[in-house]
């Protein structure tokens, strides 16, 4: 085979979408394009032990495979626009590039608040530049953190901020529970318990109004007027999906980029996406078009894309991931396999209790559709052990 296949995106999705593409027979040239200059590195331990000092920037980097030397890196450079019907691409610095194929592999952005005050000393974590500048102002001696947003990366950071001696750290978030949405009442309780016994303060159902200060962040102003004082703020507030170079394709946009059942965009053969860019109906479930800010992701949908792009759909199943998930926060993990989210309104307890080490099934029309473990290794090696189960789980009704 000849001709290029372009790679919108140089994180874990793009790298992965090379090597699969290799793997699936693809012959001909690949270009992978990221804005970042950094080659494709882990991101899950940038809020974790990165921003503790426990592992360090280099050790993050991916060595892709093999059989993926070859493949054209552009880094430090952003794909600006797209015009699928040209197939072609063109690139902030200029250039236009041609394609057979394309994959698109953009992923999101942290979301940022839109809210008057100065912005220095306003932080997200994304990137390994978010993580160096987020990690130089929290080993200040008696800084006070205010972290926005009790989800995964809000609670994560705010356990590594406590780790590393914070004199304060404070959550604030509208919902009522750190991490209810993903996880439930039983869990989201639980979870805040455990937060507050090793020294992390929450204003739950309390919204950001503004920022005090001049040049820099001193207070976070509450929706009830209230200030909260603040030397480091970290916004985590939700991702926004990288599609704006896609518009004027007539494509569905509205929640990252909407594909099929093989991944391919817009109902062109050519054009697939990966990743948590992608929105995409999973046939393990009910066919709902969603999409999963899961790490397994990028992995799972770039074997299945390149399969798609390389030999077309034929005997084929549709793409139809388990998701999986962990999140370490002080000295327990929370461990997932499924899709929780579709069984919040039936969650039982499988084994342990919320005290100590706890195993949570979530249910939906009688199947179990996710486990969620919180606490040590045991814990998870439970929640393990139904990753069988659910993978013979049959499809749930639309």
């Amino acid at each position: 085979m000849t001709g290029r296949i372009v790679v919108a995106g140089a994180s874990l999705g793009g790298l992965r979408a090379a090597e699969q593409l290799r793997a699936a027979g693809w012959a001909g040239r690949i270009t992978v394009i990221g804005d970042e200059p950094h080659p494709p590195y882990n991101r899950p331990p940038l809020s974790k032990e990165v921003l503790a000092g426990k592992a360090s920037f280099a050790s993050l980097a991916f060595t892709p495979k093999p059989s993926a030397a070859d493949v054209e890196w552009r880094l430090g450079t952003r794909v600006a626009a797209a015009r699928l019907a040209e197939r072609t691409v063109a690139l902030d610095d200029g250039s236009v590039l041609s394609y057979d194929s394309l994959v698109v592999a953009t992923g999101m952005r942290p979301r940022r608040l839109r809210c008057p005050g100065p912005v220095a000393g306003r932080y997200t974590v994304r990137t390994i530049d978010d993580a160096r500048a987020l990690r130089a102002g929290l080993t200040r001696t008696g800084v006070r953190v205010v972290v926005v947003g009790a989800g995964f990366i809000g609670c994560e950071v705010a356990a590594t901020a406590v780790g590393l001696g914070a004199a304060e750290v404070t959550v604030v978030d509208p919902l009522p529970l750190p991490m209810v949405g993903p996880l439930g009442e039983l869990l989201a309780r639980t979870l805040l318990v455990r937060h507050q016994q090793r020294g992390v303060r929450f204003m739950l159902g309390a919204g950001v109004a503004g920022f005090e200060g001049d040049d820099r962040v001193t207070g976070v102003v509450l929706s009830d007027g209230s200030v909260l004082p603040a030397d480091v703020v970290v916004e985590s507030v939700g991702s926004v999906a990288n599609t704006e170079w896609l518009d004027g394709n007539g494509l569905d946009l509205g929640d990252g980029v909407l594909t099929d059942e093989h991944l391919r965009v817009g109902g062109r053969p050519e054009v697939v996406a990966v990743g948590d860019v992608a929105r995409f109906p999973n046939a393990r479930y009910d066919g709902v078009p969603r999409r999963v800010e899961h790490w397994s992701l990028p992995a799972d949908s770039a074997k299945h894309a390149a399969k798609v792009l390389v030999g077309g759909d034929v005997g084929l199943a549709p793409f139809a991931p388990l998701p999986t998930f962990w999140s370490d926060q002080h000295d327990f993990r929370l461990q997932s396999f499924g899709a929780p989210v579709l069984g919040l309104g039936d969650v039982r307890v499988l084994d342990g209790d919320p005290s100590g080490d706890v195993l949570v099934g979530y249910h939906r029309d009688g199947l179990l559709v996710g486990v969620v473990a919180l606490g040590g290794p045991p814990a998870a090696r439970a929640a393990a052990r139904y990753r069988a189960d659910l993978l013979k789980q049959p499809a749930l009704t639309p």
